[in-house]
């Protein structure tokens, strides 16, 4: 085993741009003072403002990226970006834990896995067409915490009430409803816990749109979880970081400050 650190591993596409998927992911986490490593869930060909197509990695591809790093590295937050479909994973999902088990049995029930569902690309691609209720409602059974946006959340639903689904979805994981869709409240997130509801407003205002934003966001908070900060902390440092992300440049590229 590697000498010991705070690990968080991206699973997530591969952007050659880089504002967006695994490597934005990745600086994010360096950023926020965690070692960052990947598992390529797809290839994408496209830039800050073209999508051109993809490719899919197949869940035992990914699980396979993800064993070898696991012989050396402990991972107490994985992050879940862009993946094929709800069968895919749910099947890497639902292994994630096994693999950690078998390196440390302890540490299984420990992991948290942070989904940001991700259905189109800023471009303007859709990624997926459908989920099906049971299937999402297995993947949520084993997330701490998923993301999604409000298009995201209605897409996943079906429910048109955004807050509405949220409540629903919060009865599998924890779920932050981001605002950046959100017309009447612009910017104001929502964290949905069980018992719970905690408004995250924006505190910055001189920000500017970027590609990729959702994924650095998700990164943000997966860093502070595994800095062992409680959600809510961790959701709201993660905001804070992502605003001064958004307000580093007014292109759809933003820079990293550490």
């Amino acid at each position: 085993m590697a000498e010991k650190g705070t690990y968080v591993l991206s699973i997530a596409g591969f952007d050659p741009s880089g504002g967006a998927g695994i490597l934005a992911d990745i600086k994010t986490f360096e950023a926020n003072r965690v070692s960052g490593m990947g598992a390529v869930s797809a290839l994408t060909f496209q830039n800050d403002i073209e999508f051109d197509s993809l490719k899919w990695i197949e869940a035992d591809e990914i699980l396979k990226q993800v064993s070898i790093l696991k012989k050396r590295f402990d991972f107490k937050v994985i992050k879940i970006g862009l993946i094929k479909d709800l069968k895919t994973l749910d099947a890497v999902i639902s292994n994630l834990k096994h693999v950690v088990s078998e390196v440390e049995p302890s540490q299984a029930s420990d992991l948290k896995l942070v989904w940001d569902p991700i259905i189109k690309a800023s471009a303007g691609f859709e990624f997926h067409n459908n989920f099906e209720k049971e299937k999402l409602i297995s993947v949520l059974k084993n997330c701490y915490l998923v993301t999604p946006n409000t298009d995201e959340i209605v897409f996943l639903t079906g429910i048109t009430d955004p807050m509405e689904a949220a409540k629903e979805l919060s009865n599998y994981c924890n779920v932050l409803l981001k605002g950046g869709h959100n017309e009447n409240e612009p910017g104001v997130d929502y964290l949905f816990m069980k018992n719970k509801i905690e408004k995250i407003s924006p505190a910055e205002k001189n920000i500017f749109p970027k590609h990729g934003s959702g994924c650095i966001l998700s990164s943000a908070i997966a860093s502070n979880l595994a800095l062992g900060n409680d959600l809510i902390i961790s959701c709201r440092k993660a905001k804070k970081y992502t605003e001064q992300y958004l307000s580093s440049s007014k292109s759809l590229l933003g820079v990293h400050y550490v």
